[in-house]
């Protein structure tokens, strides 16, 4: 995907240096002129690597040596791997300082805003608008939604990370113009105190919204508020009523929710089994596809480069280096991500990605069969990223959708019931 970049990670991950005293470089000697090379030549990525193996290998001395020499090859206006690699440093730095927690819950990121707020514009809203990651997530999902829940006149669309409520907007309008009428729209969105701080509000704010906008397109329209986190949510939080078609939506949300990894708490496949138990008439899915979950430390870190720095090639295409919005977009939205990541075990670690096939696998053991995803919505999306760079692409594979930049897949989306 990235050329030279990508036989780094390869190379790295395949054991330049392996674990366990880092036997390929004999002497001391040796090793200091190896990382002396490495540092001189400006190989970013592999100095990252290389930082992270001796991380692992509890070799201190060369770690503070190696993160002090990577301080001056990275740079928050530079190339994307500078970019990236200045905040994989300091993910290295909080991983020895055990502070990953604190930085990640510092730089909280503010959700899109609707447009009615445009002058509140938040670094996420930048996100949304130059790259197609969001909306890739929103139309695919909605699509599957209205397709499902065509024939009912009742629905209840239960949000377990709503955020500013971005995605109904578009459902909304399209079930306005339903032949015989719109159906009666109930949303429970789900939320927790972070999302709160980033919209300055409590989920009021989101429910005032989205009213306002189903009165204006008479829609009939309910809006309920579970402010409580979605690993906490039992069935009686939901309300759920007699006679209505329920429709289930995971977007960008499952990562966060621990695993039986992480303790005796799943709460990853409860929520699963839980809902499956309300017989929806269909649940999106919606995720990064990256393999961070499970994998032990240096695995992890070279699967968070290469994840991110396609994320980070993306978004050089759509803002200038110098651009103080997109310094910012990385900065609050991007990094946190990669410092949780890379600091971060137990439960401190909340971001915890899993490819399709292991969601495949949780939705299954729960019941779960595939929904089929719209074709028509396809369409729309392969419409909306002609708007985007020409380097983004959609592929249509096993009832799922994935969209990637290059050949490296990004975000996946699928549909069960």
């Amino acid at each position: 995907m990235l050329g030279p970049d990508l036989d780094v990670l390869n190379s790295c991950n395949n054991g330049i240096l392996p674990a366990g005293g880092n036997s390929q470089i004999s002497t001391e000697t040796e090793k200091w002129k190896f990382l002396g090379e490495v540092i001189s030549r400006g190989d970013l990525m592999e100095g990252l690597c290389i930082c992270a193996r001796f991380l692992e290998d509890g070799d201190m001395f060369t770690v503070d040596w190696l993160i002090a020499e990577l301080r001056g090859l990275v740079s928050v206006s530079g190339e994307p791997i500078q970019r990236l690699g200045a905040y994989a440093v300091e993910g290295l730095v909080a991983r020895l300082a055990s502070s990953g927690s604190a930085i990640y819950n510092a730089l909280r990121c503010k959700e899109p805003v609707l447009p009615a707020s445009m002058e509140l514009l938040s670094y996420m809203h930048v996100l949304y608008e130059i790259c197609p990651y969001f909306k890739f997530g929103y139309m695919s999902a909605n699509g599957a939604i209205a397709e499902a829940i065509k024939e009912e006149n009742r629905i209840h669309i239960i949000d377990f990370q709503i955020s500013q409520g971005t995605q109904w907007i578009t459902l909304i309008k399209a079930l306005a113009d339903r032949p015989g009428g719109p159906p009666h729209i109930r949303i429970t969105g789900i939320d927790d105190s972070t999302s709160a701080y980033a919209r300055g509000g409590g989920l009021e704010i989101v429910g005032g919204r989205l009213k306002m906008l189903a009165q204006q397109f008479k829609v009939p329209f309910e809006f309920r508020a579970v402010g409580i986190p979605a690993s906490e949510i039992q069935v009686e939080n939901l309300k759920i009523q007699p006679g209505e078609a329920i429709a289930v939506n995971f977007a960008l949300v499952l990562h966060h929710m621990p695993d039986e990894s992480v303790g005796t708490q799943n709460h990853r496949d409860r929520l699963l089994r839980m809902v499956k138990g309300l017989y929806p008439k269909v649940v999106t899915l919606v995720e990064q596809e990256s393999n961070t979950n499970t994998a032990p430390f240096f695995a992890r870190f070279v699967e968070t480069l290469n994840y991110y720095s396609a994320i980070f090639e993306s978004i050089d295409v759509a803002l200038p280096r110098e651009h103080r919005e997109r310094i910012n977009v990385e900065q609050h939205c991007l990094a946190r991500e990669v410092v949780n990541i890379i600091a971060c075990e137990g439960v401190e670690r909340v971001e915890r990605h899993e490819l399709l096939g292991k969601w495949r696998s949780r939705f299954a053991m729960a019941g779960f069969k595939p929904y089929p995803l719209s074709s028509y919505v396809n369409g729309a999306i392969k419409a909306l990223l002609g708007k985007y760079s020409s380097k983004y692409t959609l592929e249509e594979k096993d009832g799922a959708l994935y969209l990637g930049w290059m050949d490296r897949h990004l975000v996946s989306s699928c549909a069960w019931r």
